[in-house]
């Protein structure tokens, strides 16, 4: 397949920082547009990353030659934005949430399954193989059956001038760092979860800045997990099985330089692993493009609509 010719809509950090250094190593894209709301941010970006600056995001929909589109927006404007960019044409890497609540999510996916257009929720940490070995050693048989899923994902407070705090952004710990932990419980216990029992707190603050939730599957294994903004840094998870407890220390965001660690306890035994570093920056970007290549996006559809549906309930159970 030809190189994928792909436009960034919007300047924010993660993009900066991460995603596009990574699309301009990559072998399978080529960076056209960065656009911004402002012509001096767009400018200065663009020439970092020696590209065309764009003012506006209507603007870079415009451009034919662009495939697909990075989208770094807060979630308060992804459903906006991704109705027109499907309109476009293009194809969408979303970062997470992708939407504000179900309703939204459904729209969202209908238009692109209507539209053959690949919608995809940019959940990296997915593609690190740290987690490839933690399925081995549970396919293996080695922690018995799965009894309990446990993630923990929080951090310290962000300045309040960060989106995460404003509710019409799409702000809050649900849609950001619960996001995380909601998608690994699915990632180890499966897509048949549901949220049986939740809370979520505010502390004078107009979004959720930490909370937590238990979630059950139908062969009655479960999942707790807890997040926040207000937090002692936490970024892992932990699988106790009948014969023995698997964690991995940092689940979410291991640098791609990282070597991540996985400590195994059984009887009276723990024993600590250090494994490849991995980027799963990187990762993401291949699997964007095998998708595209496949032209059937059922798969990430579902994965979009599973994710929603279980936030939406939490929020509801809360």
């Amino acid at each position: 397949m030809k190189k994928i010719k792909i436009g960034v809509m919007g300047c924010a950090n993660i993009a900066i920082r991460s995603v596009i250094p990574t699309i301009k190593e990559s072998d399978h894209y080529e960076l056209v547009a960065v656009a911004s709301r402002s012509a001096e941010k767009a400018s200065q970006v663009a020439e970092t990353f020696s590209c065309d600056a764009i003012t506006g995001y209507e603007n870079l929909l415009k451009i034919k030659e662009i495939d697909a589109i990075y989208m770094p927006l807060p979630t308060g404007l992804h459903e906006e934005w991704v109705m027109r960019t499907i309109d476009s044409g293009k194809h969408i890497l979303c970062e997470k949430s992708l939407a504000m609540n179900y309703e939204s999510a459904t729209r969202m996916v209908d238009h692109a399954r209507n539209h053959n257009v690949l919608l995809m929720e940019n959940f990296m940490f997915l593609y690190h193989s740290q987690h490839q070995y933690v399925k081995a050693i549970l396919d293996s048989g080695d922690l018995g059956s799965i009894r309990c899923f446990r993630s923990s994902f929080g951090f310290p407070p962000l300045g309040k001038s960060n989106f995460r705090y404003n509710q019409a952004a799409g702000g809050g710990s649900l849609l950001d760092a619960a996001a995380y932990t909601i998608r690994a419980s699915q990632l180890i216990l499966g897509n048949d979860l549901t949220v049986e029992a939740a809370t979520l707190n505010y502390e004078d603050e107009e979004v959720d800045i930490f909370g937590g939730a238990f979630l059950k599957s139908k062969n009655g294994s479960f999942a707790e997990v807890a997040f926040g903004f207000d937090n002692y840094y936490q970024c892992n998870y932990e699988i106790w099985g009948s014969k023995g407890k698997l964690t991995l220390h940092k689940a979410f965001t291991p640098k791609p330089t990282e070597k991540p660690r996985i400590t195994i306890d059984k009887q009276n035994n723990r024993k600590e692993f250090e494994l490849a570093a991995d980027d799963h920056f990187r990762n993401i970007l291949i699997h964007f493009k095998e998708e595209l290549e496949k032209n059937n996006y059922d798969s990430k559809y579902n994965e979009i609509l599973i994710q929603s549906r279980l936030l939406s309930e939490l929020k509801n159970k809360s």
